[in-house]
């Protein structure tokens, strides 16, 4: 049983250097696998862990990776680490054959001391220090993202004669968790930065997007594939021939509210691949971690406090402040992006709505304070709340020991 969830042991050298709309209810209400109740209950048992935790079923992780590989059998799976970087989710992936997307020398390491194979990374950070890039090059990484000028020098200076490929600025529409300007450039620019790499020595090797975390719009990657078919299109005629392009993420997991299965999501990509790029595709990436890690795993809180603001009786409202909140590793609750399902353990009978927050001194500390989650009335101090669908950008996104909370264990089983 380990907690950690960032690799400690040293290195070892590798042997190989539109509007918003929601997502509706499969009409074969065809219901993923969730974390065994029976397993996890008796693995808390055995063990009286004290909350906050996060429990990981390895097996619906497992699942996952099988059904995504399944259904979109041409593209090869990167996972991102970023999403839970426990080692033992790392190692069952690795088994199953995974490759992985990493985005810093940490995750080099962790996925290295795991068994995989520096060709099976990819450094997809377009943001990297030159010294990192050449530390990942020393120990045979190849693939590298970028989406300018100078992170593309670095990449020439660093690591000569890798792969590279450039990331296009995308729409996010449909997602609950949109990603900003802050990655990608326009395709102009990416046609004219791949040129420059070939220039440089370096393989201009393919195209990324992203179209956003907890995507719930099959059209989005259509609309990025067509951009990307359009600068291959460009590239040959300039005289290179792109050979990769990567799906990115944004394949959801199971929040609040109701998701197409993964099999959709497959479906309307391959459509679009063979729609833009006819029968004979380039090499294809996809680079999961929400889909493949969020819905296995539990997370259980205790209730710390039950209270109200004031004795107006109109004011019906409870506050109920958790051992955990957005510094312990609900940091997606951030614009109460990302909606948890919850499930109050041996309290039912008549609910009411309450506004959610986490035990620190910090006023920004609110969980859910607009979308009123309903809880019972009888709810009291020392209840546990499961927090369930918590297996992505949880443990991997708490603080160290904001206001002397630990940080939270990861339970892997």
């Amino acid at each position: 049983m380990n907690t950690n969830i960032v690799a400690t042991s040293p290195i070892k050298k590798a042997s190989r250097v539109a509007k918003k709309t929601k997502g509706t209810q499969n009409p074969s209400k065809q219901l993923p696998k969730f974390p065994n109740k029976e397993k996890i209950e008796k693995f808390i048992a055995e063990n009286q862990l004290k909350t906050p935790y996060l429990i990981v079923d390895l097996d619906v992780v497992e699942n996952n990776y099988r059904a995504l590989r399944r259904t979109l059998p041409m593209a090869t799976v990167f996972y991102a680490v970023k999403a839970n970087p426990a080692p033992e989710v790392v190692q069952r992936l690795v088994t199953l054959g995974s490759s992985f997307d990493v985005a810093s020398p940490a995750e080099v390491e962790l996925v290295l001391n795991a068994g995989a194979n520096p060709e099976n990374i990819s450094f997809g950070n377009t943001i990297k220090k030159e010294d990192d890039i050449k530390w990942a090059y020393d120990y045979g990484v190849r693939m590298y993202a970028f989406d300018s000028e100078a992170e593309l020098m670095k990449l020439a200076r660093s690591a000569p004669g890798s792969k590279v490929f450039c990331r296009l600025l995308v729409s996010c529409e449909g997602a609950d968790w949109p990603l900003s300007r802050k990655f990608g450039c326009e395709v102009d620019m990416a046609r004219d930065l791949l040129i420059k790499a070939k220039d440089l020595g370096l393989e201009p090797y393919g195209v990324s997007f992203h179209v956003g975390s907890q995507q719930t719009r099959l059209d989005q990657w259509d609309n990025a594939l067509a951009q990307a078919s359009a600068l291959f299109r460009e590239l040959k005629v300039a005289g290179i021939d792109l050979q990769m392009v990567n799906l990115g993420g944004g394949l959801p997991a199971h929040y609040t509210d109701s998701v197409s299965p993964v099999g959709s999501y497959s479906s309307a990509i391959a459509k679009a691949l063979t729609k833009h790029f006819g029968n004979k595709l380039p090499n294809i990436i996809t680079e999961p971690g929400r889909s493949l890690v969020g819905d296995s795993g539990v997370l259980d809180a205790e209730v710390v406090l039950v209270s109200k603001k004031s004795y107006n009786e109109a004011d019906e409202v409870r506050w109920v402040y958790l051992d955990i909140g957005k510094f312990g590793g609900l940091a997606e609750t951030l614009d109460e992006a990302i909606k948890y399902r919850l499930e109050p353990l041996g309290r039912k009978g008549a609910t009411a709505p309450v506004i959610l927050a986490g035990p620190s001194c910090d006023s920004m500390d609110i969980l859910y304070e607009k979308f009123k989650y309903q809880l019972p009335l009888s709810l009291q101090v020392g209840d546990k709340i499961r927090i369930h669908a918590t297996g992505a950008y949880t443990a991997s996104y708490a603080s160290v020991g904001f206001n002397g909370f630990a940080p939270l264990p990861t339970y892997c089983i």
